[in-house]
C-alpha cells in the first residue's frame, strides 16, 4: 500500500471501542483480514529505492549471539546448544555432525510479532484478533489466521531502507562539546533516559539523515554492549530498573505512525524506555508498556529489540552514511511469536 494513501494518525477511521489512532482494517484487502501490518508499506517502488543503498559492497550483521545475554531472566530459558555426531544420533555410520538448539526467542536479538503484546483493556492483538494457543498451533502458515512472523515469508521477508539513529554517539559527542570528560561524557543506557521525538529529529539532522516512508527506524543506546560484558557498577544500575529507550507517550506513537515506518528496532530491551510511565506521570511496571500496545496491536508495526548495533555504528560514523539496505528473514514456522531477525545492513 502506498504511504500516500495511508491516513495520518488523527484521520484514521474510528474503530469501535478503541482509541483514536487504531489502524485496524487499513491494510485489509476486501474481506481478507491483514496479518502483516506496516510491512504493507514495503511496496516494489520502496524496495527498489532501498536497494540503491547497497553500493559499497559492505555487509554488517545486526544479530547478537543467541547466548550473549549474561543475566538470567525469570521465565526465559538460556539457550541450550547440543552437538552430536551422526553416529550418536543414529542417522549414519558416516563421519559428520548434527546439532539442536533450544532457546527463547526473546533472550537475544529478536522481532516481536503482532501477537507478542496485546491491547491490554480489550485483550486483542493487531486487527482485532483474539489470540489463542490453539490458533497458534496450526500445522502450516496457510491455515494460520494469527498475525505472526511466518506470514513475512509470503511477502518476501523484509527488504527495506534502514536508518540508524545513533543516540549514544550523538549524546557523547554533545557531552564532549560541553567540556565533559571521562565517565561524565559517556552515555549509559541503564540511566533510563527517555528519548523524545525532538531528540530523534535532532540526531537525524546532525547525521544528515532524512526519513522516508517504509523506512525501518533503528535506535542505538549501547545496551547490548553493556549487557554482554557488565561491570559491577552496571549490575548496580540494573537494580534500578531503568533502561533507556524511546519515550512512551502519545506524541511518540503519533510520530511513528505519521512517519509511515515499516518497523522499528533498537539495541534496547523493549525499544521504549523502561520502566514505562503511567497516564498520571508516575513510574509504572512492565504491565504499563505504552508503545508496545500502540505499535504491535493498534498499528501492526513490528518491534525489534536487543539488536547488535556496535559494528553498524562504527561503519556509519566512519562512512558518514546512516542509511542502508536492510534485509531480515525471521524463522519460518507456523505461529511464530518472536524470532531472531537474521538482519543484515548492506552498504
Amino acid at each position: 500500500m502506498d504511504a500516500a494513501d495511508v491516513p495520518d494518525f488523527d484521520s484514521l477511521p474510528k474503530v469501535p471501542d478503541m482509541p483514536q489512532g487504531c489502524a485496524w482494517g487499513i491494510f485489509d484487502k476486501g474481506d481478507k483480514k491483514d496479518l502483516i501490518g506496516t510491512l504493507n508499506l514495503l511496496t516494489p517502488s520502496v524496495v527498489k529505492a532501498a536497494a540503491s543503498e547497497a553500493r559499497d559492497g559492505v555487509s554488517i550483521s545486526l544479530n547478537w549471539p543467541l547466548n550473549a545475554m549474561t543475566i538470567p531472566l525469570p521465565g526465559r530459558i538460556a539457550p541450550a546448544h547440543k552437538q552430536m555426531t551422526l553416529r550418536e544420533a543414529g542417522i549414519s555410520e558416516g563421519v559428520g555432525w548434527d546439532d539442536e538448539i533450544h532457546f527463547n526467542t526473546q533472550l537475544s536479538s529478536q522481532w516481536d510479532s503482532l501477537v507478542h503484546w496485546q491491547h491490554q483493556p480489550s485483550g486483542l492483538a493487531y486487527n482485532g484478533i483474539t489470540v489463542t494457543k490453539e490458533a497458534l498451533s496450526v500445522a502450516n502458515t496457510a491455515a494460520n489466521t494469527m498475525p505472526t512472523l511466518d506470514h513475512w515469508h509470503a511477502a518476501g521477508g523484509m527488504v527495506a531502507r534502514g536508518v540508524l539513529i545513533d543516540f549514544k554517539e550523538w549524546s557523547e559527542k554533545r557531552a564532549r562539546s560541553e567540556g565533559k570528560t571521562g565517565e561524565d561524557a559517556i552515555y549509559h543506557p541503564l540511566d533510563g533516559h527517555r528519548i523524545t521525538v525532538e531528540e530523534i529529529e535532532a540526531v537525524a539532522k546532525d547525521q544528515g539523515t532524512e526519513f522516508r516512508p517504509g523506512d525501518v527506524l533503528i535506535i542505538r543506546t549501547g545496551l547490548t554492549e553493556v549487557l554482554q560484558a557488565p561491570r559491577p557498577e552496571d549490575f548496580a544500575k540494573l537494580q534500578g530498573g531503568k533502561i533507556s529507550g524511546m519515550h512512551g507517550v502519545l506524541e511518540s506513537a503519533k510520530w511513528l505512525w505519521n512517519k509511515h515506518f515499516a518497523a522499528v528496532a533498537g539495541d534496547s530491551w523493549a525499544f521504549e524506555a523502561l520502566m514505562p510511565l503511567k497516564e498520571d506521570g508516575s513510574v509504572g511496571s512492565p504491565n504499563d508498556l505504552f508503545l508496545h500496545p500502540w505499535l504491535l496491536s493498534m498499528f501492526g508495526m513490528p518491534i525489534g529489540e536487543l539488536w547488535d548495533l556496535k559494528a553498524l555504528s562504527d561503519h556509519c560514523k566512519a562512512s558518514g552514511r546512516y542509511s542502508f539496505l536492510l534485509t531480515s528473514a525471521p524463522l519460518n514456522i507456523p505461529g511464530l511469536v518472536g524470532s531472531p531477525p537474521n538482519a543484515l545492513a548492506i552498504f
